[in-house]
């Protein structure tokens, strides 16, 4: 299982509305996510716009571009990329990928 982190920038005045939209996704986004593999998929928002995700998956690449297949998902990006600063392209392939250095069961 690959376990993947990764970081956007929500726009500070965006935030409230952004939160909005995410306390009920569309129902087929959801179904899309998990049809496609994102397992265990959350996202953290600090109080300045800072946003962290994450998601594990069998293949996250295959993941991403099965989602990225999905008419859904097509619209949901196009809806989103407004709100985060300096984002080239869609929001699912302008995060940065955080890497990880530690995880606990790996030590155990």
């Amino acid at each position: 299982m690959e376990r993947v982190c990764f970081q956007l920038q929500v726009r500070p005045e965006r935030i409230p509305e952004y939160r909005e939209r995410h306390a009920a996704i569309w129902p087929e986004m959801a179904r899309a996510l998990k049809d496609t593999g994102w397992d265990n998929y959350s996202l953290f928002l600090r109080g300045d716009g800072m946003l962290i995700g994450y998601v594990e998956c069998e293949d996250f690449a295959a993941s991403q571009a099965a989602m990225a297949a999905t008419e859904v998902n097509g619209r949901w990006q196009a809806e989103m990329a407004p709100f985060f600063v300096a984002l080239e392209g869609r929001p699912d392939e302008g995060f940065l990928r955080l890497e990880e250095v530690f995880h606990l069961e790996d030590q155990l």
